[in-house]
């Protein structure tokens, strides 16, 4: 009789994913969501001249298997070179190659409880050993992570700044200085997916060759091209040159690269939709403030709001968000489940929050 034959260790994994798509719960609840205000997309929309060059690109073709024009750009727009970048499907695309590089059976992994779930993902679907260290005032905390990784001799430590759930970060100095604690023999995986959103300085200053260090970018955020799937990777040469051992030459789809492209050399736009957010994080931070909540100081495109209670409560108040048709999340660890994560949004969009916020309180009070 015919049977899947699973490796041991695919057979061992849970049939999950990181995050359940707001389309799932949609299809769930039979109708669409009033305010898609979870998934920290750019409701703003990308580049008018990536949404044309996206367009008109000819989809006949396979895209080019070395990103080049796009790597190009991207290596003048940092000041470093091509071989110091590399293009791939997203920032989740990308960790997985670099996971698979570095990380087999048993090897030590070390991120905080509670950071980005995707990670962790890749590090069980190739049976590494992860470690985690607490969040320290809602922060990742760069000497945690770094002291544990000498402890178990990790081959990765992940670090996200600024931080996904909560909003917080670092100065790019501050984690600079940190790194001289960073273990000879241990990779840094900085994921700067929110840097474009947070403030001047935050991004790491050290130079693109800096061998301890791999940076992630995306343009999924600020860019507006979450749909396209284009992320990129800034490190030595020796290290980009390895993941072509295992990467999808041709993952990249010639419309995304394009789109990339334009929206890269659309700079202008980029500070049009930076200051949107600056704004709807104002927004949500009053709106927040109005029905008794805190809102966490954020470096991102979203804001996490304290719920100021434990995870059940806080898990009630979305609850009655989604409900209502308003689409958000909230962090899956304790202490920062206590919060709920509200992405930037239109208007529009803050409107109906405004508006559904205080029922869904209510609720989450009674029950």
């Amino acid at each position: 009789m015919t049977h899947t034959r699973l490796t041991p260790l695919a057979e061992s994994l849970p049939a999950t994913v990181p995050f359940v798509g707001p389309e799932t719960q949609e299809r769930a609840r039979g109708q669409a969501f009033d305010a898609r205000l979870g998934a920290n997309e750019s409701v703003f929309g990308p580049s008018p001249n990536a949404t044309r060059a996206m367009a008109e690109t000819p989809q006949w073709m396979y895209g080019d298997p070395e990103s080049f024009d796009l790597r190009a750009a991207l290596a003048a727009h940092h000041g470093c070179t091509p071989q110091n970048i590399m293009v791939g499907e997203g920032i989740d695309g990308l960790l997985s190659y670099l996971v698979r590089l570095f990380v087999g059976a048993g090897d030590a992994v070390v991120t905080s409880a509670g950071a980005y779930p995707t990670f962790n993902y890749h590090v069980a679907g190739f049976g590494g050993t992860l470690h985690t260290v607490p969040y320290v005032d809602d922060h990742e905390d760069p000497a945690s992570l770094f002291a544990k990784a000498a402890e178990v001799d990790a081959k990765l430590v992940y670090l996200a700044n600024p931080d996904n759930p909560m909003g917080s970060h670092h100065s790019g100095e501050a984690i600079a200085k940190a790194m001289e604690e960073l273990p000879a023999g241990t990779l840094l995986v900085l994921d700067e997916a929110y840097v474009e959103c947070a403030p001047e300085g935050t991004a790491l200053p050290l130079p693109a060759d800096d061998p301890r260090v791999i940076r992630m970018r995306t343009f999924s955020k600020v860019y507006g091209l979450a749909g396209a799937r284009v992320g990129y990777a800034i490190g030595a040469p020796d290290l980009i040159n390895a993941f072509h051992k295992v990467r999808n030459h041709f993952g990249m789809n010639r419309a995304a690269q394009a789109g990339a492209l334009a929206a890269l050399n659309d700079q202008s736009y980029l500070a049009q939709v930076q200051e949107q957010i600056t704004t709807a994080r104002d927004r949500i931070a009053h709106i927040a403030r109005d029905n008794g909540l805190a809102s966490l100081p954020s470096a991102t495109n979203f804001v996490t709001l304290d719920c100021g209670r434990d995870a059940a409560f806080a898990k009630s108040v979305l609850d009655g968000l989604i409900t209502r048709g308003i689409f958000v999340r909230m962090p899956f660890v304790a202490p920062q489940n206590r919060c709920i994560r509200v992405s930037c949004g239109t208007p529009e969009m803050l409107d109906a929050f405004a508006t559904a916020l205080p029922a869904a309180l209510k609720d989450a009070e009674i029950g």
